[in-house]
This record gives C-alpha cells, sequence and structure tokens, in this order.
C-alpha cells in the first residue's frame, strides 16, 4: 500500500458540558491514500461530523473542548500547526462541504463573492482573473448560466444548485483532500445522485482523496474504496467497501444493512430496524456500546472495549472490525448500487 495521504492516530475529541465529558470521537485511527475515497457512515449521532471537522482542524483543544491524538495530512501534523498556519491549509490542502449550504452560504453575499474571495486569498489571483475562474469552477460543477447565477445570492438557487456552490468553493484552489459531510441532505434523490456523480468524477480527474460522511449507505455503497463504521464515537468495523457490503464481521454493520430497504421485499413489509437507542454520549455503557443493543452480545462484550483487530486481510487491505463475538465472514444478500 503507498503511504497514506492522511493519517490519523488515536484522535479523541471531548467536550466537557454541564451533563459530564461527552466523548464524541474516542480513539479513531484510520488512513486515506490520494485518489482513493473512504466513506464513513453510522447513525446520526455516532461521531461522524465531529471527526469530519477535528480532522479538518476546525475542532481543536480550548475552553470547553480537548482534542487528542494525530491528524497528519502530506507528512504534516494539522493540530500542531498555528492557528494561522492552519488557516492557510483550508482551500489549497484540504476543504470541506458542510452538510446544509443554505447556512454554510452567507445570505447576503452573491453566490460569485464566496468563490472569488477564496482564489483572491489563497492564490492572489486579480479581481478579473477570479472572477473568470469563479465563472469556470460554476459551469464545471454543472450549473447552468453560471454568468448569470454568479451574481444572484443563495436564496434564489435551488437546494441542488447552492450545494453544487458549496463544492465549486471548496474545489476553488484544488485541495488534496476534500471532506464531504451529508453533501447530499435533503436532496431529491436525482439531485443527490449528480451531487456524488460530480464528487467521484472530480476524484479521479484530480487525484483527490475525498473522505465521504453520509447514513445513507446506498450513497456510499458505490462510490467508497473502503467504508469505515462508526457508533457511539469509536470505529467498529472498517474494510474494502465489498467487504462491508458482501460479508459484514460487526453485528452493527449487519444490522445496518439489514434496515436497508429492498426491492425484493414483499410490498407493505416491515422494514427491520435495529431496536433500542444509540449510547448517551454522556454516560455510555461499559464495554462494546452496541452491546445493550446487540442480540449477540454475552457477558464478555460489557467487560471492556472491544480493540479493533484485523480478522482477515483481503488482498493486503485489513478489514478491522472491533467485535468479541465477530459474525461469521459469509456472504451476505445485501447489495449496494452506484
Amino acid at each position: 500500500m503507498s503511504e497514506p495521504l492522511l493519517d490519523v492516530e488515536d484522535l479523541r475529541t471531548t467536550f466537557h458540558t454541564p451533563r459530564g465529558d461527552v466523548h464524541a470521537v474516542d480513539g479513531v485511527s484510520l488512513r486515506l491514500e490520494a485518489g482513493r475515497t473512504l466513506g464513513v457512515v453510522g447513525e446520526s449521532g455516532s461521531g461522524k461530523s465531529v471527526l469530519g471537522r477535528t480532522v479538518m482542524g476546525l475542532v481543536s483543544s480550548g475552553p470547553g473542548v480537548t482534542v487528542s491524538g494525530r491528524v497528519s495530512l502530506a507528512g504534516q501534523d494539522v493540530h500542531a500547526l498555528a492557528p494561522a498556519e492552519r488557516r492557510r491549509l483550508w482551500g489549497p490542502r484540504v476543504a470541506m462541504v458542510f452538510q446544509d449550504p443554505m447556512t454554510s452560504l452567507n445570505p447576503v453575499k452573491r453566490v460569485g463573492r464566496h468563490i472569488d474571495e477564496v482564489l483572491r486569498l489563497h492564490l492572489r489571483l486579480g479581481r478579473r482573473e477570479a472572477r473568470e475562474r469563479t465563472v469556470g469552477l460554476l459551469r464545471q460543477v454543472g450549473i447552468p448560466e453560471p454568468e448569470r447565477r454568479a451574481g444572484q445570492y443563495p436564496h434564489e438557487l435551488s437546494g441542488g444548485m447552492r450545494q453544487r456552490v458549496v463544492i465549486a468553493a471548496a474545489l476553488a484552489c484544488g485541495p488534496d483532500l476534500l471532506i464531504a459531510d451529508e453533501p447530499t441532505t435533503a436532496l431529491d434523490v436525482t439531485v443527490q445522485r449528480q451531487i456524488l456523480d460530480l464528487v467521484a468524477s472530480l476524484s479521479r480527474r484530480s487525484g483527490m482523496a475525498v473522505v465521504l460522511i453520509s447514513h445513507d449507505l446506498a450513497a456510499v455503497g458505490g462510490r467508497a474504496d473502503r467504508v469505515a463504521v462508526m457508533y457511539g464515537g469509536r470505529l467498529v468495523e472498517s474494510a474494502p467497501t465489498s467487504r462491508v457490503f458482501g460479508a459484514p464481521r460487526h453485528p452493527y454493520t449487519g444490522a445496518l444493512l439489514a434496515s436497508a430497504p429492498r426491492l425484493s421485499a414483499a410490498p407493505h413489509s416491515r422494514l427491520p430496524t435495529i431496536e433500542g437507542r444509540p449510547p448517551d454520549p454522556a454516560d455510555p455503557p461499559p464495554g462494546c456500546r452496541f452491546a445493550p443493543r446487540c442480540p449477540r452480545a454475552e457477558a464478555v462484550c460489557r467487560g471492556g472495549a472491544p480493540p479493533l483487530l484485523d480478522l482477515a486481510p483481503v488482498g493486503g487491505h485489513p478489514h478491522e472490525v472491533a467485535c468479541r463475538l465477530p459474525l461469521e465472514a459469509e456472504s451476505t444478500e445485501v447489495g449496494h448500487g452506484r
């Protein structure tokens, strides 16, 4: 395997609240090579977004929060940088697409300004050149009439168009790493596919690495090279996409896949669900955090946090699972779409 562009080691993000410490990210380690896509999946509240923001450097130790561990981008420790140095990374080296394009765009700033400001700040382009590049970027992400759209305000665009503007701003400086946090939230299915196909196409053409954060398994199934499954702030399974979808080893991963709707299901049949509720991040259960909801759980599961172990490497790619009673390595009927 090649040297990773992104190397995260034992990352922990803890928020100190009146109810106690909230371990939003609790000991996550992962690697990502240039030009590859990592899908990060899990239920709401599993720590996916906080992981992305911490990797980006948007969450750092200060009043009310403690961050530990190491985030290395092309060998450079992101968290060791001074705030001013870290800001210089945002745009040229690493960029992020946030969940809600309406709140991540300034409502009183024209669409074009969101992009040409990035170009002028980081690439030192003149006003005219930045304007031309902005129009080109809007055209590249599939926005019709880019010259006219650049002069409009965010509320004049549809949700899909706004998300394309956010992507254009993120890609303006040609980053090495793009973190896409639920980039298709609240968009219709057709627009979702267009947005995800756009990100995948740009990644292939430029060699950009992508971290695709989503609760939608189908969204990452046909686009990620590797999938990391999070639960309760921890990584519970990490493997090549085909292995996660074809032969999941963690009971939580298997339950997520079983909960996905299937075209083969009988009409009006009940959708399988995962019983119980996700753990309280301020008061998690001892041992495996999925144990209270897991039908396979035994006393050993509650005795201590299971380590993330490589159970079955495939072609040199590890299949890591944090479970004392993993599922059998058998192929399932669950597929993944593109």
